[in-house]
């Protein structure tokens, strides 16, 4: 009760200085700048997260760990604005010494209030004169100073005018300078902006590759791969912290490096294991001049090498699944280099399975359906059909896996590529309602954004009825790449959630006023539900480009998001959760805030890239592009365990990865054209997969 007084009395006297100081000292353009926006604290208590601090409401609060000083939290604005005022309303573990900073981007900070006189209650700090897009509270000294108390603001409220939303032009198109094997150095025209340009960002096939600032107009990205095509643009930032949409792309394939000389054949090729559907390899290692990067293993067909496994990397091993029993396979293996040169191969192995039924987690792989544009979304539909989306055409097509006939029943209006990875892209239907409602979901990109719409489909006609279009959702930042796209239902049919990505500007996924970088949550019907953290579509927060989404049998819901060059995670996904990004790539960079939540797994990003997750027995299953194979991971309380790999090399990428009636898994193939949104240049294939124990 008397906590409760407290709070009435400083929401009382706030009213009466904000009335006060508003006409006393504060520009009357001035604005409440930070309410919703993105909080960052050095610690925070279990009952108190940052957020709370900005949520408008006093009867929550930020409270920060136990005796620790100096103590801070700091709001991110979005854009640089000019400081005029700072409210903070204080709980009763107020600071007695602190000061107001203003920062341009987290790391140089200016004081623009400093005191050690602070009693807490209600302070207005008027007459200030700063600018920043952070705006920070430093505490040093404490007003409780005992050992079991630290710092506690109910709200902190910055107030001021200005602020750049406008981002600058595309730069223009890129052309080569240079290239070696290993390295490529591009220029480009000038981006404008109505401020300034205040810097680059170089990417490849929406990678991070390298950044200049605004003045220069060539970069050099290293790393590279020698004769590997990759696709360069460059993307134009302002002091605001907003981000243009990208330039054209510039395709460049690396020259070869003066390596020439392949790594020896493979000797004594041997079984290290035997079943009815698959076969464990091992052998001696190659040697080579410059390093062996890895292996390729073969069956012998009619005298002709037909791919059906790889190595990890350069390890002398493999394990080739979804074979078939009672057959005989006639095994060699290849070593390649970085410069692609590859061995002579091994001596043919024959090797026969055994016969009777499949004991092995993954089991037979079966091709049901095929396409020549990129199979993005799929649903199984109550007949035990296929619908998927092919995302550069923008048409939804009809598969029927037994006899593989297929149908096109519409295209989605409105649809835009990007150029990249944007276009026709999630695909959802609602496990409860669809019987009777027929509608389907689809996020898609248009010409201004990222979307969810559903638009009915009709069984009897087998038609997509465009004229029933409802948009549910807008707003959604599009760019080149990290479009994000995955759709997915709650198992009760309550909520639908989305995948969203950062629009390659990771401020975006930190600011839980954006949708970008985000796991969204809405009704069937595109409201947003009350219980949602930030008022708003945003269910969790912190995540770069997010393509898988999948719930478990106790209804919590796992995610699946591309890292940068580092690693890709596997995320738990809590209400209100953030997962890092851009600070945390996975486990790496700067992954020190306790208010972070941990990736359950992470991936090497040369042996992931991976989109869709499914789980199917509390197994999840993580479909990768480029490492070019399937994750098998079981769910073990919050953990996943037991970490396998199929598939590896096999099948070339795979994107989409769901659920079958049967009891096993819809696999889909990403080879060719999934990067340049040119219609019917793909090579996909849609799988069925049956599993095992």
């Amino acid at each position: 009760m008397a906590r409760r007084l407290a709070r009435l009395v400083a929401a009382v006297a706030a009213a009466l200085i904000v009335t006060a100081g508003a006409a006393g000292n504060a520009s009357a353009a001035d604005t409440l700048l930070s309410q919703g926006k993105p909080v960052v604290a050095s610690s925070s208590g279990g009952c108190c997260q940052p957020a709370n601090a900005v949520d408008g409401d006093t009867a929550t609060r930020w409270a920060s760990a136990a005796n620790i000083d100096p103590s801070w939290i700091y709001v991110d604005l979005g854009a640089a604005y000019a400081v005029h005022r700072v409210q903070l309303t204080w709980d009763a573990s107020c600071a007695a010494a602190y000061r107001v900073e203003v920062s341009p981007d987290t790391t140089n900070w200016t004081a623009i209030y400093t005191t050690t006189a602070g009693k807490g209650g209600v302070e207005n700090l008027t007459g200030l004169n700063g600018s920043g897009r952070y705006v920070r509270v430093y505490g040093t000294k404490r007003c409780r100073t005992d050992a079991s108390k630290g710092y506690s603001l109910d709200e902190f409220q910055v107030y001021g005018a200005g602020g750049d939303p406008t981002p600058p032009t595309p730069p223009g198109t890129p052309t080569l300078v240079s290239d070696t094997p290993s390295s490529v150095t591009i220029s480009w025209p000038a981006s404008t902006d109505n401020v300034g340009v205040a810097g680059y960002d170089i990417y490849h096939d929406g990678q991070l590759c390298a950044q200049v600032d605004g003045t220069t107009l060539t970069g050099t990205c290293t790393g590279l791969s020698p004769s590997t095509n990759y696709g360069f643009y460059v993307n134009a930032r302002d002091t605001a912290g907003n981000v243009s949409q990208p330039s054209p792309t510039l395709s460049v394939t690396t020259p070869p490096s003066d390596d020439h000389t392949p790594p020896s054949a493979p000797t004594n090729v041997h079984t290290t294991s035997v079943t009815s559907t698959s076969i464990g390899l091992a052998w001696t290692a190659s040697t080579d001049n410059v390093g062996v990067t890895g292996y390729t293993v073969y069956n012998v067909v009619n005298g002709s090498p037909v791919e059906i496994g790889a190595s990890n990397g350069a390890t002398p091993s493999a394990q080739l699944s979804a074979l078939s029993p009672n057959t005989t396979y006639h095994l060699q293996v290849t070593a390649s280099d970085a410069n692609k040169n590859t061995s002579d191969p091994s001596p043919v192995l024959d090797v026969t399975t055994t016969g009777g039924s499949c004991t092995q987690p993954v089991c037979t792989v079966t091709q049901v359906g095929a396409s020549d544009d990129v199979v993005w979304g799929l649903v199984t539909l109550p007949d035990g059909t296929i619908l998927f989306n092919e995302r550069d055409v923008h048409d939804i097509v009809h598969l029927n896996p037994k006899t593989g006939a297929k149908k096109v029943i519409g295209a989605v209006p409105n649809v835009q590529s990007t150029d990249g990875e944007g276009g026709l892209t999630g695909l959802e239907i609602n496990p409860v309602g669809f019987s009777s409602d027929h509608w389907l979901y689809i996020m898609h990109t248009s010409l201004s954004d990222n979307r969810i719409v559903r638009v009915k489909y009709d069984p009897a006609a087998d038609s997509l009825q465009t004229s029933t279009e409802q948009i549910l959702v807008t707003g959604i930042a599009r760019n080149k790449f990290h479009n994000g796209g995955r759709l997915r239902f709650s198992p009760d049919g309550k909520y639908l959630y989305a995948g969203t990505g950062d629009a390659q500007n990771g401020d975006n996924a930190q600011n839980t006023s954006s949708l970008n970088g985000k796991v969204l949550r809405i009704n069937p019907d595109g409201t947003i539900p009350a219980d949602n953290p930030f008022h708003n579509a945003v269910w969790s927060y912190g995540h770069r480009n997010v393509q898988g989404l999948a719930f478990d049998s106790q209804g919590r819901l796992w995610e699946q998001e591309f890292g940068n060059s580092v690693m890709d995670e596997t995320n738990l996904i809590v209400k209100g959760g953030n997962y890092g990004w851009p600070s945390c790539e996975g486990t790496s960079g700067s992954c020190g805030n306790a208010n972070y939540i941990k990736p359950k797994h992470t991936y090497p990003v040369a042996q992931g890239s991976c989109s869709g997750i499914t789980i199917v027995r509390d197994v999840l299953y993580v479909a990768c592009e480029r490492g070019a194979r399937l994750y098998r991971e079981v769910i073990s309380g919050d953990s996943l365990t037991t970490v396998q790999v199929f598939f590896d090399g096999a099948y070339g990428r795979l994107r989409t990865v769901e659920p079958a009636p049967d009891g096993g898994i819809w696999l889909t193939t990403s080879n060719n054209g999934d990067k340049d949104s040119t219609p019917h240049n793909s090579n996909d294939q849609v799988f069925h997969v049956s599993l095992g124990g």
